[in-house]
């Protein structure tokens, strides 16, 4: 079967930040800085994106280039005979899995409240009525199984298409969108009036409020971020390296990438952290800032149906664009794996994917009596915990492993994989740190993790 290929190196950038540029970044990134400090926590995890998150990207993209493989076949190609590495395209493979059973649920509600925005039901309605519309949607498990339902089928139709005609000509317009969307509503927000104190929270340090988070929960956070935003670990950026020519250097496409993904993470913050402020709400409201903090915003301002409407576009967008990309790998290592047409993978993943969404949608209502995290725990949670926490750190610690032991790849493969084509290059000089001090870094945050 022929490999396919980015029909554009613009399409590659756009499509891996695609992957990147997700609920993380406009869900989870602002609610977890405002959990841990504002300022503090921004420069934590700015600082862990360059020195953990680029290298982890740069040996990603490398085993998919080098190999031409997705994750479940790569390390056949490139393991030496009786080595056992090709265990983590199988759990890769789980894990891409586990991150979607929980990632449609939430991006169908995204896509339900651009709809309501749309229609107009949060113009002029009071707190309480906006804050039972997020609680009663939970509470209905048709309405949530519906728009669950519309991403997976929306995610796997694109996906169907192939590569250049469904993924990348879909994805490139709808990420063009999505950067312009962002910087129209940061602009709005920050012209708020009070709006400068959260510009203050957000991006001013103040070591009091990490001593009321906790150091060590603040770092754990942070690195945890920085692995979540960029889809590391699992193989989710893998594939788009299985694409890709031989022109550029692969440090060189990830700092691009990296730069996009911080530049949406960053803005959202501009977004949510002025409009808090000048409410006069909670910055660490939670998983709910978006779905409540929010459309109370919205509903309380002049043109607030229009601004509802965009901002949660550009969620949709953010969420959706993470969709096709993970849904692109699962589908690739099915293709890989048992040599099946790409239609039929879609089609047998889009059944099995439905499936695997329920547990989360059905853990908010029917089986909200369900708390494997404890006390007002949720199937989500647990489903987000065994990602963030495992999956992610765990699987690029094996992706380092690989790319720089003997007993692996090695680094002298790694680094000339990575060299190859024009940009910059991946520095030899570094070559026990990322030996040696991250694996043990990321080893030290998974143990913290876990307790």
């Amino acid at each position: 079967m022929n490999r396919e290929n980015f029909k554009s190196r613009l399409g590659f950038i756009l499509i891996s930040a695609g992957c990147a540029i997700g609920i993380g970044n406009v869900w989870k990134f602002p609610y977890v800085t405002g959990q841990n400090g504002g300022g503090f926590f921004v420069l934590f995890y700015l600082l862990f994106l360059v020195i953990v998150g680029m290298p982890v990207l740069t040996m990603e993209f490398a085993v998919g280039r080098a190999s031409r493989k997705s994750i479940i076949c790569c390390y056949q190609e490139l393991q030496k005979p009786g080595q056992k590495w090709h265990w983590h395209g199988n759990l890769s493979l789980i894990g891409n899995y586990v991150l979607m059973m929980f990632y449609t649920t939430v991006s169908g509600w995204m896509l339900s409240y651009f709809y309501r925005f749309v229609k107009g039901e949060f113009v002029g309605v009071s707190t309480t009525q906006v804050n039972d519309a997020f609680g009663g949607m939970l509470a209905d498990p048709w309405g949530m199984t519906f728009w669950m339902a519309v991403i997976v089928v929306g995610g796997f139709l694109v996906c169907s298409l192939g590569l250049q005609s469904g993924v990348e000509k879909i994805s490139k317009p709808m990420m063009i969108g999505l950067l312009l969307l962002i910087v129209v509503l940061a602009v709005h927000s920050i012209s708020l009036e009070g709006g400068m104190e959260g510009l203050k929270f957000y991006l001013v340090p103040d070591w009091s409020k990490v001593q009321e988070a906790g150091l060590g929960n603040v770092l754990i956070a942070a690195l945890n971020q920085s692995f979540f935003t960029l889809s590391l670990g699992i193989g989710s950026m893998e594939i788009f390296g299985s694409y890709i020519s031989k022109d550029h250097t692969l440090l060189g496409e990830s700092l691009r990438i990296g730069v996009l993904d911080t530049f949406v993470a960053i803005v959202s913050g501009l977004i949510i952290f002025p409009a808090c402020f000048a409410f006069g709400i909670d910055p660490g409201a939670g998983p709910e800032l978006i779905f409540v903090t929010l459309p109370n915003v919205f509903s309380g301002m002049a043109g607030g149906r229009f601004w509802g409407s965009l901002f949660f576009l550009f969620m949709t967008f953010a969420s959706f664009s993470t969709i096709i990309a993970v849904f692109e790998n699962i589908i690739a290592c099915c293709m890989d794996k048992w040599n099946i047409s790409r239609k039929k993978s879609c089609l047998m993943n889009g059944i099995l994917l439905f499936v695997l969404s329920m547990p989360c949608v059905l853990g908010f209502n029917i089986w909200s009596g369900f708390e494997p995290r404890g006390a007002g725990t949720n199937v989500l949670d647990l489903e987000d915990f065994i990602v963030s926490n495992l999956l992610l750190p765990l699987g690029s610690l094996l992706f380092l492993l690989f790319c720089t032991r003997r007993y692996g790849w090695g680094f002298d493969n790694f680094l000339a994989e990575a060299n190859t084509g024009e940009g910059i290059k991946f520095p030899r000089a570094i070559r026990a740190y990322v030996t040696y001090f991250i694996p043990c870094l990321i080893i030290i945050i998974l143990i913290m993790g876990l307790i």
